[in-house]
C-alpha cells in the first residue's frame, strides 16, 4: 500500500476512535498536532515525514490518562495498527518509541527524544498544549476530571517524577505552573520555539487577567 493511502487510512481510523471526545484529546487535537508536525518538518530539514505523520496521528491512541495510568496501552495499540498495515519492523518500532516517549512527565523529569522525527512530533503536541487552544484544552480536561478551577490554598507543585505528576488532582490553574508555562523552554526545534513565544505570552496575559478578576482588582478603563 502506498504511503499516502496508509496515512489516509490511519487518519480515518484515529478519527473514528476519538471524534467527539470531550476532554481536549479529541480528533481535532490530533488533526492540529498532525498539521503542526508537518509544518515543523517542512522547516527542519531531514525528517522522515511518513514517520512523523504516523506518530502524530497515533500519539494519543491509548493515552495513559484514560487507561488508569498504564503507559503500555498506547504503544501496544500503535504496534497492532501498524502491523495490520504490513509496515516494516524498523518503522513500527520507531513510531512506537516516539509514542512511548512523547508525554510530559513532570517539571523535574526530562523527556529524551533521540530522533528528529520524535522531537518534531513532541514539539507539535506541546504547541497544542499552550496558547489559546492550550488554555481551552486545560479547562476542558479539568472539568472532565471534576477539578476546581482554582484554589488559592493549594500551591502548584513541580513534580519530581512521572508517578507524582500522574497522581496529581490539583486545581486547573496549577497546571499552568506545573506544565504549560514550562513548555516554551522545552521545545526542541527552532521552528517550534518561535511558534511557542506568542502562545506563551498569551497564557501569561490570561493569568494576569484571571487573577485580576478573581481578586476583584480589575480596573475599568474610562470610556
Amino acid at each position: 500500500m502506498q504511503q499516502q493511502a496508509i496515512i489516509d487510512k490511519t487518519a480515518a481510523y484515529v478519527k473514528s476512535q476519538l471524534e467527539g471526545e470531550g476532554s481536549g484529546h479529541d480528533w481535532w487535537h490530533i488533526f492540529r498536532v498532525w498539521k503542526n508536525a508537518l509544518y515543523i518538518a517542512s522547516q527542519e530539514q531531514g525528517a522522515d515525514t511518513f514517520m512523523v505523520e504516523l506518530a502524530a496521528l497515533l500519539h494519543d491512541i491509548g493515552d495513559h490518562k484514560f487507561h488508569n495510568g498504564d503507559e503500555t496501552v498506547g504503544p501496544r495499540l500503535v504496534r497492532e495498527w501498524l502491523e495490520e498495515q504490513l509496515l516494516d519492523e524498523e518503522l513500527i518500532t520507531s513510531v512506537c518509541d516516539i509514542v512511548s516517549g512523547l508525554s510530559y512527565k513532570g517539571a523535574g523529569t526530562s523527556s529524551a527524544m533521540p530522533t528528529l522525527e520524535g522531537r518534531i512530533v513532541q514539539d507539535a503536541d506541546r504547541l497544542d498544549a499552550i496558547g489559546a487552544i492550550g488554555i481551552a484544552r486545560t479547562f476542558a480536561y479539568g472539568g472532565h476530571k471534576g477539578r476546581e478551577l482554582y484554589n488559592p490554598g493549594i500551591a502548584p507543585v513541580l513534580h519530581e517524577d512521572f508517578t507524582a505528576y500522574k497522581a496529581s488532582t490539583a486545581p486547573t490553574i496549577n497546571h499552568f505552573y506545573e506544565k504549560l508555562l514550562l513548555l516554551k523552554d522545552r521545545m526542541h526545534t527552532s521552528t517550534a520555539r518561535a511558534m511557542a513565544e506568542k502562545r506563551h505570552r498569551y497564557m501569561e496575559s490570561f493569568l494576569e487577567q484571571f487573577y485580576a478578576e478573581w481578586n476583584a482588582t480589575e480596573q475599568l478603563e474610562d470610556s
